[in-house]
């Protein structure tokens, strides 16, 4: 089925189309100016390229000569790259090239209202799609460093920047001996087995008791609920390192301070904000006239509850479990306070690396650290989605 026109499409004034392109290229230009040492440089250049590039592409050729022009561009600015920054260049002049060759056609024609209702002003339409634009740069802002720290892992010098031999996307530049060392160093792997000893133990109590707090906040007779709420997800607002200083000084007053049993405890009271929000948030949309047609059936309370109410919960239990396993493992600055060298995790043993030795396997530790929580989240998404379907909120 064909795209749905609500716009009809067509050429914009020259003066229109030639300035949005040329503002376009002088934004780009300031990164590329920069990276060649010149930032003016390359918001001039930029801004003088596309200009005439659209003066070219619309007013000159037109419409018809679309798909050359575009192909045009496109090997006009990998031919560029690659004679600028070699590889990297070629891979960053492909996607400039096939970017603005799309861009120029999609300003000069109009075609950025062809799925726009036609009654909109010329502000609605900027801020439709400025916002898209703000909400994408944040979106790079906050990616841009997780995705560096993934090449670098890889690096097969001790250097946390890229190396002359990475940039030239060079075999020899590339290794994983920074895996290695993490999966042979007595101290790393320490540092593993205690995370993966504390953190599934935080979350099974912070799911327990999370679990039967959203239950028994959400029946409207429960006196002060929204005062015990707010108390019991306080961890999530105080500032960590007030919630870190408190519990060692009261750990150290019942002797948990510097145990697996302190560290556990302390994790599992930093997870179970977030098995009440999830919780919560799923018996939003539960059926409590379930419960009671179990109950006049002759079902005690536990039975209903592990029958009737816990299937029907079990997405948000389970996202709650996994946002505290996530809390847990990826943790430092409470374990710092509550822990000792015996309990020390792998953040902790990442923070040691930063701290007193600039250690690459750092990176390569993130790196897993990043896989798996990408992973952990994917699986979240998945159990909202049906939880939705199980509450009818939508389509199977």
């Amino acid at each position: 089925m064909s795209d749905i026109v609500l716009t009809d499409t067509f050429k914009k004034p020259l003066g229109f189309h030639v300035a949005v392109a040329a503002a376009a290229g002088a934004f780009a230009g300031i990164f590329i100016g920069a990276a060649q040492g010149s930032s003016l440089l390359g918001i001039v250049v930029g801004a003088l390229l596309m200009g005439a590039l659209s003066f070219l592409a619309i007013e000159v050729l037109g419409r018809s000569a679309e798909k050359a022009v575009r192909w045009g561009i496109l090997a006009m600015f990998a031919l560029g790259g690659f004679l600028f920054g070699g590889l990297p260049g070629l891979v960053m002049g492909l996607l400039f090239g096939w970017f603005f060759g799309w861009f120029i056609y999609w300003i000069g024609f109009n075609r950025y209202r062809a799925k726009l209702v036609p009654y909109l002003t010329s502000g609605q339409v900027l801020w439709y799609y400025a916002f898209r634009v703000i909400c994408g740069a944040i979106f790079v802002f906050l990616i841009t460093p997780i995705i560096v720290v993934m090449p670098l892992s890889f690096n097969a010098e001790d250097f946390f920047t890229f190396t002359p031999e990475m940039l030239r996307f060079d075999p020899e530049g590339y290794s994983l001996k920074h895996y290695r060392d993490f999966l042979t160093n007595d101290d790393w792997q320490q540092a593993l087995w205690n995370s993966v000893r504390i953190a599934p133990a935080a979350t099974i109590l912070s799911v327990g008791f999370g679990t039967l707090a959203a239950i028994g906040l959400s029946q409207p007779h429960v006196p002060f609920r929204r005062a015990i709420m707010a108390i019991l997800i306080s961890p999530m607002i105080v500032p960590l390192i007030i919630s870190a200083a408190g519990m060692y000084f009261f750990y150290s007053r019942i002797g948990l301070q510097g145990t697996y049993m302190g560290v556990v405890l302390a994790h599992a009271v930093l997870g179970i904000p977030f098995v009440i929000i999830t919780v919560t948030a799923t018996l939003v949309g539960f059926d409590r006239s379930l419960t009671r047609a179990a109950a006049n059936m002759g079902a005690d309370p536990v039975t209903t509850f592990f029958r009737v109410q816990m299937p029907l919960i079990m997405p948000g239990v389970i996202s709650g479990a996994l946002f505290a396993f996530i809390t847990s493992f990826d943790e430092v600055v409470v374990v710092l306070f509550v822990g000792s060298a015996g309990q020390k995790t792998l953040p902790w043993q990442m923070f040691i690396g930063l701290r007193e030795q600039i250690s690459p396997t750092i990176l390569a530790v993130a790196t897993i650290l990043v896989v798996i929580s990408i992973g952990l989240l994917t699986v979240v998404e998945m159990l909202r989605r049906r939880s939705e379907r199980l509450r009818g909120m939508s389509p199977g």
